[in-house]
């Protein structure tokens, strides 16, 4: 064997059998960069110009919420706590993406809103909706939601740690404290979601009730709440280092990775009060559709939380955390085995187990948030397992799917549900309370960033 290995021309012979293979993938690292990248920058100025400043509300404050197709203002225009703070966050990243003060600006103008019209001056908190009655705002919500607090947070932190603005700072810890006394578990740790207007638990439920929303236990806890409340608590400890809220935040992290992320590798959606996990499994197949919400396996979510988790890791300042790297991983590879769609690409948005180990999809709608969240956690792990080449690949084909079913490109902005699965959905509403653009615009800035090199967090865990 020796012998021949120091031949010449056996050298020469795999030099021409390996050549090939590192130039395909060469060439797909390079399709990316010189092709895909400067799409990704075109579609992020034309789905920035297409919100900004048309969302802009000058007259009532905050944000215009309904928009129709052809991005003409239509609806109610309902001020939603969860959709009037992503507005914050995302101008106030997209302050720092163009290093461009205008979006400053604009996020300055959401924060005036949220601080003077959405707190509640009485009961401590941010109400959940409001709206406008010939001129006036009123509160048209009767709960608060530990949900909505949680974003608020992420929008009030983030806009501090562009304009270095006191009063933000103190309101973000503000809503923090109360949560931490009105929401948090001190027993089986994690929080609660849904609060009274005065911020007890709002534990009575009609049993008689068959939608999901007012059905589920009020002492019941997911992920959803959980995911976000992770989130905005990684950018609330960025910028204040405070103990407690470090404490917080790597309970939620282990609860997340854990506790709420089944060894599969998908999220559990409902939980009881002790973390036992809510099952639909043994009810009739007509309850458990009817319920679908409270118990299914969430692609979008997972992917999502993939990247939430190592997120959160990074601004912990944990070090080697294989743990969570390990689980982010699995999260993404079981949404790839059992909801992507091979042919076309695209994340499904809902499936089952049926059986222990045949997950089964239940709904093939293919939902723009996401599309939004598989596009970032597919480029994030290529850059974190670069020697499995197909990541990469998947990538690409998760941008051509978005780019071809997606993106509405004669009136811009993003469908609410792919084309493919969905043709009508070309005429569904451009914005709602919650549709608004933080998903996809967080996604196209990641991804450019991370094609361009300058994302912290693969370098930092890589």
């Amino acid at each position: 064997m020796k012998i021949y290995l120091k031949s010449p021309w056996l050298l020469f012979l795999l030099f021409l059998i390996v050549l090939p293979s590192c130039q395909s993938k060469q060439n797909k690292q390079d399709e990316i960069a010189t092709k895909v990248l400067p799409q990704l920058e075109e579609e992020l100025n034309a789905l920035v110009k297409v919100w900004y400043p048309k969302t802009i509300d000058s007259i009532n404050g905050g944000f215009w919420s309904d928009f129709n197709y052809k991005w003409e203002k239509e609806g109610k225009q309902n001020k939603m706590l969860v959709s009037q703070a992503r507005h914050i966050w995302t101008t106030s990243i997209l302050t720092n993406y163009y290093k461009d003060a205008h979006y400053q600006k604009i996020a300055a103008h959401g924060y005036e809103f949220l601080k003077n019209h959405m707190w509640d001056t009485i009961n401590g908190g941010f109400n959940t909706l409001l709206g406008i009655d010939t001129g006036t705002l009123k509160v048209l919500s009767t709960g608060k939601s530990t949900y909505g607090n949680a974003f608020a947070i992420y929008g009030l932190a983030t806009y501090y740690s562009i304009s270095k603005d006191q009063s933000a700072l103190d309101l973000a810890k503000k809503t923090f404290y109360w949560l931490e006394e009105h929401a948090h578990d001190k027993t089986h740790k994690g929080y609660f979601d849904v609060l009274n207007q005065d911020g007890s638990l709002l534990l009575d439920v009609s049993e008689n009730d068959n939608d999901y929303a007012n059905f589920i236990r009020k002492d019941w806890k997911d992920q959803n709440s959980s995911i976000h409340l992770l989130e905005c608590l990684t950018a609330l400890y960025q910028v204040w280092p405070d103990k407690l809220v470090k404490e917080r935040l790597e309970e939620l992290l282990l609860l997340i990775r854990d506790t709420i992320t089944t060894e599969k590798g998908y999220l559990t959606l409902h939980l009881e009060r002790d973390w036992s996990p809510v099952s639909l499994k043994d009810s009739s197949e007509t309850y458990r559709k009817q319920n679908f919400g409270l118990d299914h396996v969430s692609f979008g979510h997972d992917v999502e939380t993939a990247f939430l988790m190592l997120e959160a890791s990074h601004a912990l300042g944990l070090k080697n955390d294989s743990v969570t790297l390990s689980k982010a991983k699995k999260m993404v590879d079981h949404a790839l085995t059992n909801g992507w769609d091979t042919e076309k690409g695209g994340f499904y948005d809902g499936g089952y187990y049926h059986e222990p180990d045949v997950c089964t999809i239940e709904n093939k709608a293919k939902i723009w948030w996401t599309e939004a969240e598989g596009l970032n956690s597919l480029l994030l792990m290529s850059k974190l397992f670069p020697k499995e080449k197909h990541y990469a690949e998947l990538f690409k084909k998760q941008w051509d799917y978005i780019n071809t079913y997606m993106i509405d490109h004669q009136y811009k902005g993003w469908y609410g549900e792919g084309l493919d699965s969905n043709p009508e959905a070309k005429y569904d509403v451009k914005a709602q309370i919650w549709k608004v653009n933080y998903h996809n615009i967080r996604s196209l800035i990641n991804v450019i960033e991370m094609l361009r090199g300058d994302f912290v967090l693969t370098k930092n865990l890589h």
